[in-house]
């Protein structure tokens, strides 16, 4: 069979190609297009004035500073987790290495709240550690370190499970070859397979970031909901519904919104770049294939 009869025996008609399009796009607009306006639209809804004056309040300001807080927290932890974690089972053969992968799967498997309350069961005043604590002084749960440990537990994999296929199909040629030139092992780390996994680290950066920020039910069990002090801005969005004031609520919640397309640019603009790379290595490499 020719190229052109294979390519039209292929091809679907343009009814069905278009009908899928509007479905698709119908789907997002509706889902998510429309959830999005609404929330600037009520949130602006009685005047710029009033919105800025609901950013204004101490609560929502300093619910906005604490979620930035507890999102560059847990950062530096999420990259060295990920970047270990997958180095090791990308590169190496070890026993325990399908439980390691299991284990990173783990936060995916379990409800946020659970893992919440998981760590009330830890480090409450009734739990394992509880006393200790408690005899040291040491306040964890209904407190800023709680809700720090229950982002981590979340968003901890998001990294690893990014870094770990893009390692995985790499090899590791370039490192023992590397290695084999004299290379120390933070020289072949910096030098060849953090520029190899550079895109990939921030996306899995990005992803992870956008999920600390918008995390509810985990930090929602571990917080206390202590105003001005405990409150991020997913638990302040709820007060401020629950207490019937809607500008407040929807202005905070506007501010998650554009944090949301922020994060959305942001992971556009790197699976472009990284589209692209891959595109100019298969360009350099497909001389020496042929």
């Amino acid at each position: 069979m020719s190229a052109n009869k294979l390519t039209r025996a292929t091809q679907e008609p343009v009814w069905v190609r278009y009908g899928l399009m509007t479905i698709g796009l119908g789907f997002l607009f509706f889902f998510l297009g429309l959830p999005l306006v609404a929330v600037f639209v009520e949130a602006l809804a009685q005047g710029l004035p009033l919105y800025l004056e609901a950013l204004a309040e101490p609560e929502t300001r300093s619910a906005i500073w604490l979620t930035i807080v507890i999102a560059l927290a847990v950062l530096p932890f999420n990259i060295l987790f990920g970047v270990a974690a997958a180095w090791a089972i990308a590169k190496f053969d070890f026993k325990g290495k399908s439980l390691l992968i299991t284990l990173i799967d783990l936060p995916f498997a379990v409800s946020p709240v659970v893992a919440g309350l998981i760590f009330i069961l830890l480090f409450g005043s009734q739990g394992t550690f509880g006393p200790w604590l408690a005899a040291h002084d040491v306040k964890i749960i209904f407190a800023v370190p709680g809700m720090i440990l229950a982002t981590l537990f979340i968003t901890f994999p998001f990294i690893a499970r990014e870094l770990i296929p893009l390692m995985q199909a790499q090899g590791k040629d370039e490192e023992e070859a590397a290695v084999s030139l004299g290379a120390s092992g933070w020289q072949m780390f910096w030098r060849v397979t953090l520029p190899n996994i550079k895109w990939g680290l921030l996306y899995g950066v990005i992803l992870a970031n956008a999920r600390a920020m918008g995390e509810f039910g985990a930090v929602s069990v571990v917080s206390g909901h202590i105003r001005g002090e405990t409150n991020t801005l997913p638990l302040h969005v709820e007060i401020l519904y629950n207490e019937y004031n809607a500008i407040g609520a929807f202005a905070a919640a506007s501010i998650l919104a554009l944090l949301a397309l922020v994060t959305l640019v942001a992971k556009t603009i790197v699976e472009w770049r990284m589209k692209k790379e891959t595109e100019m290595l298969n360009t350099v490499l497909a001389p020496e294939k042929t």
